[in-house]
């Protein structure tokens, strides 16, 4: 996207949520409604479309997001649900709670909803209209808070047109949110963690499981957001901001000068195709490369989508532990 989008508002009825489906098809962003807060939705297999959600909030990393479904069966197709994750969605499913689960590998998503983890983070929201939304669109929707990186969570159409007017395609209005608090974020990938409070209290969460939840300790790594130095790492040694690589070199290249590259993030210097291409270019390179072979990546700039690329980069490039 070069310019401003007329933001459409979409009613909430029958005529709207086929078209906010048709926009979700075709790439686009909508902000729907659900019980906490308004999602930023985009089409969670579609690589562009996630990528324009972080280019639309200026989301400084590929934190992973959320993915939204219309109810249990669905979700399964996505991640692998044990017993205690069973019980967890039957009690609380539908409602604002976020299971973050093991990703079936044959899920589909793009790899910037997962940041590269091998972990999915995926809710079933209560309201009507975001699940009617869901059902008619018939696919994952990966969606954040639909607000401006850093600011205050929309509760209200009008508090996303007050974000996000002209870099999104429309808002499907829904009124006032009920909980307005985000969702309630628990770790299955091992022993049932609270990862965020949320719009579900930890004691019913607890009161169900029949055991505390473990508090995640500020700073600890968890399965959401990449936080160790070294990750999203091929097998394959990294080598960063390379104009003129070394002929045993793998180069990936940024924009129109780099003749000569294996791969190109984008040829025509496009952030938003850079991001969509990132992940899946570093998985082909280190299936390209020979034992010992490094990979080159040439600079990319830092602005924009540019600074979570090259957030990425750098910890693909760290030195292993």
């Amino acid at each position: 996207m070069t310019g401003p989008i007329d933001t459409t508002i979409l009613p909430p009825d029958a005529a709207g949520i086929v078209r906010a489906a048709d926009i979700l098809r075709a790439g686009g962003l909508v902000a729907l409604p659900t019980e906490t807060v308004y999602g930023l939705g985009g089409n969670a297999c579609n690589d562009t479309a996630v990528a324009r959600i972080f280019q639309a909030k200026g989301r400084p990393h590929f934190n992973p997001l959320i993915i939204h479904l219309p109810d249990l069966k669905t979700a399964r197709r996505y991640a692998r649900f044990d017993d205690t994750a069973e019980r967890l969605a039957s009690a609380f499913w539908p409602g604002p709670m976020t299971l973050v689960l093991p990703l079936r590998p044959d899920a589909g998503l793009s790899p910037l909803v997962t940041a590269g983890n091998d972990s999915v983070a995926i809710r079933v929201p209560e309201h009507p209209l975001a699940h009617a939304l869901l059902a008619e669109f018939g696919g994952p929707v990966a969606a954040p808070s639909a607000n401006p990186s850093g600011r205050v969570s929309p509760t209200s159409p009008q508090h996303v047109l007050d974000g996000l007017s002209g870099r999104i395609e429309a808002v499907l209005d829904g009124g006032a949110c009920a909980v307005g608090v985000e969702s309630t974020i628990i770790g299955l990938t091992g022993a049932p963690t609270l990862l965020r409070p949320g719009g579900l209290p930890a004691e019913d969460i607890e009161a169900c499981l029949g055991a505390q939840l473990i508090r995640r300790a500020e700073g600890d790594p968890i399965t959401a957001p990449g936080q160790l130095g070294s990750h999203y790492a091929p097998g394959a040694p990294v080598r960063l901001n390379v104009t003129a690589p070394e002929a045993s070199e793998l180069w990936i290249g940024f924009g129109r000068d780099c003749d000569g590259a294996a791969l190109n993030l984008s040829p025509n210097g496009d952030l938003v195709e850079a991001a969509a291409n990132l992940f899946h270019f570093l998985r082909r390179a280190d299936t390209m490369t020979a034992l010992g072979q490094t990979i080159a990546i040439a600079p990319v700039p830092m602005h924009g989508l540019g600074l979570a690329i090259n957030d990425r980069l750098s910890r693909a490039a760290a030195p292993r532990p």
